[in-house]
């Protein structure tokens, strides 16, 4: 009997195991790293995966040590190998290298240490063992953040192992508590060592590729991103016995408000960055909806090719600010009619509005004097990074290189990053990873990336580094 429990034991967990894989990847082989920088990356990120870097429990700057003994073992001067404490268990690595003195400044590579809580109880696998199945990379932090991270810090030693001189610095940044967390690295190092991150551009998560049913359909470029902020929606009322109802409820009056809200419209406003999204989205989806994205970026006023734009959530995010109820709390007692009703609203608002100028919208579209509208969380303003054309080029041709054909195409975020911080410090950043994963479930249950994807973002990201950096006639 002893012998056979845990062979039941093994093959429960092993039929566990195949029931968390995508569909595609359950008969797929594991295949090994084909090169020395394959291995090293893969090696990082495994690494990186198994130290727990959450806000509950874990320790970014344990990870960052970890990741900074590989930097200084492989040549990196101490003076080149910055470990920042901004707060305790709250670690951040800041590496350069070195390149030729042209007067150019750095580039900045950017991904953050922290990952989002992940119980165990929640999952069908260990959240923080580093598992490769079926051709696929599973564990918190494979897919948000620690991939890049990884791949950043090996582009950085294959460029040292080959004796490759850029025309610039090259900087890479794993920073801390970019997931929410109270001690954000990337806002700390700014304030207090600027001189740390100062860069002409930087690279960061947001952008990548994006796939449909299997089929890669473009490397996208994140250069805008949305801001949010949170209002406190509130209806108050003198209350009284619940066996003796009135018709000023303050629960109703604050479910009609919602209501209202909820079918508000806000206005239709492209950017630089949005407008250049749909021109190109266009040439992809055809159809319907491509004929109505061209006509939106002709007149953005074109009402009925925005409801049909609108008929997916994302682009219908990307054309206007959204606001929706996240919250709700209202009554004292079971017996009492409520005194108060309050509701939290979640606006994730275009980069060129404010806060001011939402909160006078949802007013106006609440239509309710007696339902009170304060911020709760006002916007920090996020520019957009300008569309050069030089870094467009190197971006298109490292992506011809790798696929033929594969379009470019700017996009904003509808959520935030970390670039908030550096655009707002007036350094533009570029979401962009050449990583192509149709289904990652980042921040979810069984989080993972296929390995391929991201040896061939390790390939795609040396590239595109390579040319920017390579000075003219290089």
């Amino acid at each position: 009997m002893t012998s056979i429990a845990p062979a039941l034991r093994a093959a429960a967990a092993a039929a566990l195991l195949v029931t968390a894989l995508p569909l595609a990847a359950q008969d797929r082989p594991d295949r090994p790293p084909r090169t020395r920088w394959e291995t090293q990356a893969r090696a990082m990120l495994e690494e990186l995966t198994e130290i727990n870097t959450t806000h509950s429990v874990g320790n970014t700057m344990t990870a960052a040590e970890a990741m900074a003994k590989h930097m200084r073992a492989a040549g990196f001067p101490a003076e080149d190998v910055v470990l920042i404490e901004n707060a305790p268990k709250k670690g951040n690595l800041i590496v350069r290298y070195r390149g030729r003195n042209t007067g150019r400044k750095p580039v900045l590579l950017l991904s953050h240490l922290d990952v989002v809580e992940a119980d165990p109880k929640d999952w069908t696998l260990p959240p923080f063992e580093f598992i490769e199945k079926g051709g696929v990379f599973y564990g918190r932090g494979v897919a948000d953040d620690k991939d890049e991270g990884a791949i950043h810090l090996t582009i950085l030693l294959r460029m040292k192992a080959e004796g490759v001189v850029p025309d610039r610095d090259i900087i890479v940044a794993l920073t801390a508590d970019e997931e929410g967390g109270p001690a954000n690295g990337v806002d700390w190092i700014l304030k207090n060592r600027p001189e740390l991150l100062r860069a002409e551009f930087a690279f960061n998560e947001g952008g990548g590729g994006r796939m449909e049913e299997g089929k890669k359909v473009s490397n996208d470029v994140q250069a805008s991103e949305k801001k949010v902020a949170n209002f406190t929606l509130e209806a108050t009322n003198p209350g009284g016995h619940s066996s003796q109802p009135r018709p000023d409820n303050a629960i109703y009056q604050l479910a009609g408000a919602l209501d209202r809200l909820g079918k508000y419209h806000f206005p239709v406003r492209l950017n630089e960055v949005t407008r250049e999204y749909f021109r190109r989205q266009a040439a992809i989806v055809g159809g319907e909806t491509g004929a109505a994205m061209r006509r939106l970026v002709e007149d953005e006023r074109d009402s009925l090719a925005a409801k049909v734009i609108a008929k997916d959530p994302a682009n219908n995010s990307r054309m206007r600010t959204t606001c929706v109820a996240t919250m709700l709390e209202g009554g004292h007692a079971m017996n009492a009619l409520p005194q108060r009703a309050r509701a939290t609203v979640n606006c994730r608002i275009l980069p060129d509005e404010t806060t001011e100028q939402v909160q006078r919208r949802i007013v106006a579209a609440l239509a309710d004097t007696g339902v009170k509208v304060t911020v709760q969380r006002g916007a920090a303003d996020s520019p957009p990074s300008p569309l050069t054309n030089e870094l467009l080029t190197f971006i298109e041709q490292t992506t011809q290189e790798m696929w033929p054909g594969m379009p470019v195409v700017p996009t904003m975020s509808t959520g935030a990053t970390d670039s908030r911080f550096l655009r707002n410090f007036g350094i533009p950043v570029y979401g962009i990873s050449g990583l192509f994963y149709e289904s990652p479930n980042a921040h979810g249950m069984n989080e993972h990336i296929e390995a391929q994807a991201f040896y061939d973002g390790l390939e795609f990201m040396y590239r595109l580094v390579r040319k920017i950096t390579a000075g003219p006639g290089m």
